[in-house]
């Protein structure tokens, strides 16, 4: 393949539109420049009278090394408009212009899905795609056109707030195969991606609340060994001053950790439901979870807002929170994974808003020991 390429479709709204691709584009650039095309967002024929034809531009894109191909496909950004205005709720569509390879390669840690979506853009050269926003939620979805395929689309969701690089995760929901009909298209993606969009978020959720748990539980079986020992982990006899800086040093780690708990956890305790479930009696658990997180919400509010709050202020009233978490996480871990999100009846396309969020929180059992200052 040349290594500058223009790719060219029809747009309803302006006209003949013009992608310059390659590791080379910039000489596809001054083609389209030089042959009258003007760019806004995208290169296009002006429509005012211009004698500048398709013909000019092959001729002129010859002298900069520069190939040129018709696309059998409307415009992309045609495509995903006419696709949002479909969907239930508020989405807005935008185009993404990947002409350098390079540029393509930067999607591939954001892609959050398991399917064909994210082995396309891994292995086929896809120089523009389009984005598929809810202006409410937030969620982002990558619109492109099949490859190897003349008429279907492929779309995919990027990894939530929060969740960021989704790349490889188990998680991640599978893309799915859009017809070229944006009414179809529409009840298609509205039927089938929404619930396995929401069961992927929670599992997700769910296993980033494990794992920061796991960690903190992991450093301070570390710390009470040393603590109880009074020696380093290489016998190396340890000084109460040493015993101090350890200790804030683990607060420290396991407070940072513990915020993934605060961003999640009350997604996921809102759906608990302990007596449709066999454990009826973790409701009392559950509930010394949900305040545990709203003390840490407001230590964290109190840290961004006023700024007065020193560390080891911060330390002495995040531990027993975090010791809450830590006590009875894994009760409410069972409650989370028994409660996820089920598939539901596919709703007409013109049905009222539909998250395809879960939603983000406002901010970001053995007998243990409790670290002091």
């Amino acid at each position: 393949m040349a290594e500058a390429q223009i790719i060219l479709s029809h747009s309803r709204e302006s006209g003949i539109v013009a992608v310059a691709s390659g590791e080379q584009y910039p000489w596809a650039h001054t083609a389209l420049a030089e042959s009258g095309f003007q760019r806004d967002g995208v290169w296009h024929l002006p429509a005012d009278g211009t004698q500048t034809t398709v013909v000019d531009l092959i001729t002129c894109a010859k002298r900069h090394r520069t190939s040129v191909h018709t696309s059998n496909r409307r415009f992309i950004g045609d495509a995903a408009r006419d696709l949002a205005h479909q969907l239930p709720g508020h989405w807005h569509a935008s185009v993404e212009i990947y002409s350098h390879p390079a540029w393509q390669e930067d999607l591939v840690p954001w892609i959050w899905g398991s399917g064909e979506l994210g082995r396309a853009v891994q292995s086929e050269r896809i120089p523009y795609a389009a984005l598929l926003t809810d202006t409410v939620q937030g969620t982002t979805l990558l619109f492109i056109e099949r490859p190897g395929r003349q008429l279907d689309y492929l779309v995919g969701a990027f990894a939530p707030e929060g969740l960021e690089e989704g790349y490889g995760d188990p998680h991640a929901p599978r893309s799915i195969v859009l017809p070229p009909f944006p009414g179809r298209a529409a009840q298609a993606l509205t039927d089938r991606y929404p619930p396995s969009y929401e069961q992927a978020v929670h599992a997700r959720q769910t296993a980033a609340i494990a794992a920061a748990l796991g960690d903190i539980r992991s450093e301070h079986d570390t710390w009470q060994t040393m603590n109880a020992s009074g020696r380093y982990s290489d016998a190396t006899p340890l000084s109460a001053a040493a015993l101090g800086a350890a200790t804030e040093l683990f607060l420290d780690h396991a407070w940072r950790r513990f915020l993934t708990v605060v961003d999640h956890a009350p997604t996921l305790i809102y759906r608990c439901r302990p007596t449709s479930c066999p454990w009826p009696d973790d409701t009392a658990a559950l509930s010394l979870l949900a305040d545990a997180v709203i003390d840490a919400e407001t230590l964290i509010d109190e840290i961004v807002h006023g700024g007065s709050v020193s560390s080891q202020e911060r330390n002495a009233r995040a531990w027993p929170v975090i010791e809450t978490w830590l006590n009875d996480g894994e009760i409410f871990l069972r409650q989370a994974r028994v409660s996820a999100p089920h598939r539901r009846p596919a709703l007409p396309v013109t049905a009222p808003a539909r998250s395809l969020t879960t939603g983000r929180p406002a901010h970001r059992t053995t007998d243990r020991s409790t670290p002091t200052t």
